[in-house]
C-alpha cells in the first residue's frame, strides 16, 4: 500500500509497503538515519492523504509532490519537502489521514483536553474545517479511530489517560469536540494518538522528564501496564520526577521501537530498558526533540 509519511523534522515522502508503517518498522533493522523519525502516516486514496494543521484545518497533499523512499529503509526524510509549505490553511501540521470514506472516523485532540472524532467527509475539497478550536487552543494530534480502539492522552504534568474510542461519538465537522482528558491547573495535552486494537499488546509508551535542575530522564512502558479509564477523567501518571524535575517534555505512544531525534533531525540513542509505569527512567544527555 502506498503510504505517505511525516516526519517529526516537518517533512513529507511516500513508502511502498504491504502493511502500516507501524508494523513495517518493526521488523526493520537497518542502520538509523537523519530526519528518520516518523510523527506521522497515512495512506493515500486517489494519489492523495489529508493533512490537519494545529488550528483544526485539513488539506489535500497530492502524492505526486512527494518524493518515494525505498521500503526497506532506512526512510530518511532529509530531502522531502515541509509539510508547512504545502499548506494552504492555517497553522502548522501536526498529522495526516487517509481520505478513504470507508476509512475509521479521525480522532482529534487538543492541548485544553478537548477530543474529537470526525464522521468522514470529502468532498473533493483542497482545505476544509475538522474541528473548531478555541483561539487560545491547538490540536496536538490525529490517528484513525474505531469504536474498538484506544485513544491515548499525555500531559505535561505525567500523567496518561487510556481511553476507549467508543466513548467519543463521531461528530460532524463544525462540531468542537467534547472533553477528553481532565487537567490539573496550569497543564496541558503535548500528546495525543489512538491505538488499534491489535496492536495494544506490543504498543509501548516513552516519555523524558526534564526540569531545570536535574538531569533529563527517558523512560519506556508497555501500555498494558494503563489501566483504561473513563472519558473526562484524570489520567495516571507515566513517570514519577526527580528532585529537579517539574514536567515531561516529550511522550509518545506507539509500536516499538522507540526511535529519538534532536531539532535537526540527527539520530540520539535511548536506553533499551523498560521501567514501571510510574518508574523514573533513566538518565540520558544531551538535545532530544522528538520520539517516533
Amino acid at each position: 500500500m502506498n503510504q505517505v509519511i511525516l516526519s517529526s523534522t516537518g517533512r513529507l515522502a511516500c513508502v511502498d509497503v504491504p502493511e502500516p508503517v507501524g508494523r513495517a518498522r518493526m521488523g526493520q533493522t537497518t542502520a538509523r538515519a537523519d530526519h528518520d523519525v516518523v510523527a506521522s502516516s497515512a495512506v493515500s486514496m486517489d494519489g492523495a492523504v489529508g493533512a490537519v494543521t494545529s488550528s483544526g484545518h485539513a488539506f489535500r497533499v497530492e502524492v505526486a509532490d512527494l518524493p518515494t523512499l525505498p521500503p526497506g529503509g532506512p526512510w530518511s526524510l532529509w530531502d522531502g519537502p515541509k509539510a508547512d509549505d504545502l499548506n494552504p490553511a492555517s497553522g502548522h501540521v501536526v498529522g495526516l489521514f487517509c481520505l478513504d470514506r470507508d476509512a475509521a472516523p479521525l480522532a482529534l485532540a487538543t492541548s485544553t483536553g478537548a477530543v474529537k472524532r470526525v464522521v468522514p467527509e470529502y468532498k473533493g475539497w483542497t482545505t476544509w474545517e475538522v474541528m473548531s478550536v478555541k483561539e487560545d487552543d491547538t490540536v496536538v494530534g490525529v490517528h484513525h479511530a474505531w469504536d474498538g480502539d484506544d485513544l491515548v492522552f499525555v500531559t505535561r504534568d505525567a500523567q496518561l489517560l487510556r481511553v476507549s474510542a467508543r466513548e467519543v461519538r463521531p461528530q460532524g465537522r463544525p462540531a468542537g469536540g467534547m472533553a477528553g482528558i481532565r487537567l490539573a491547573e496550569d497543564s496541558e495535552v503535548i500528546f495525543f494518538t489512538a491505538v488499534a486494537k491489535d496492536d495494544a499488546e506490543q504498543t509501548i509508551v516513552a516519555t523524558m522528564a526534564v526540569g531545570p535542575e536535574s538531569v533529563s530522564t527517558v523512560k519506556t512502558t508497555p501500555l498494558t501496564e494503563y489501566p483504561s479509564k473513563g472519558r473526562s477523567t484524570s489520567g495516571v501518571r507515566t513517570q514519577r520526577f526527580l528532585k529537579g524535575q517539574d514536567r515531561l517534555a516529550l511522550a509518545w505512544v506507539g509500536l516499538p521501537p522507540v526511535r529519538a531525534c534532536d531539532s535537526a533531525g540527527s539520530p540520539r540513542n535511548l536506553p533499551s530498558t523498560h521501567d514501571r509505569r510510574d518508574g523514573t527512567g533513566a538518565k540520558v544527555y544531551g538535545p532530544f526533540a522528538a520520539f517516533g
